[in-house]
């Protein structure tokens, strides 16, 4: 089965309670239908926004088993294995052995981790906002390797190679995306 959004926002709750956690799906799955959109996958768009609803769906209480207990969960949600695939491919060379090869997973591995850094960039800005955030802010905080800390770089730049994109166009990519999201306001 492949789940309306509605229906996996109501899975993801059911295994996620915290705002940060909710925000990030929504974040990123807002981030996966701008890129649908962009690379000719319009029509699959809905099914790029669940898989990026639903790609955390352990890590709020397994976070050890991330990518992992996932997969376990869907199955037992009856959830289509393009949708388990493509959920766990975001943490290949992590936690599991599953490499993502469509472009819709080869997206989510290489923005899942760079949404998170954007953000952090973006809430230490006076707008708090994407709007007005450039290359180059994000670039000089990228360098710093204790910004954000939990946003692996090494993952951010295995995935826009995975896409074969500079990491400069990733980036780039992923502020306009994330302009482009509602769900990516950190003002309100």
């Amino acid at each position: 089965m492949i789940p309306t959004l509605d229906e996996a926002r109501a899975l993801l709750k059911e295994y996620n309670a915290e705002p940060f956690h909710l925000k990030h799906a929504e974040i990123v799955s807002g981030v996966m239908v701008y890129f649908a959109r962009e690379l000719g996958y319009e029509d699959e768009a809905d099914f790029w926004a669940v898989v990026g609803l639903l790609h955390d769906l352990d890590f709020e209480r397994y976070p050890e088993e991330h990518c992992i207990k996932e997969q376990e969960i869907m199955r037992a949600a009856g959830l289509d294995e393009s949708i388990v695939h493509a959920t766990a491919s975001h943490g290949y060379g992590l936690t599991v052995d599953i490499k993502p090869e469509h472009t819709m997973e080869k997206v989510l591995y290489a923005t899942d981790e760079l949404t998170g850094l954007i953000g952090a960039v973006a809430l230490m800005r006076p707008s708090k906002s994407v709007d007005d955030l450039e290359l180059k802010s994000v670039k000089k905080k990228y360098k710093n390797a204790n910004f954000a800390a939990g946003c692996s770089r090494e993952v951010i730049e295995r995935g826009a190679e995975m896409l074969g994109w500079s990491l400069d166009d990733l980036i780039s990519k992923t502020i306009l995306a994330m302009r482009a999201t509602p769900a990516a306001r950190f003002d309100d």
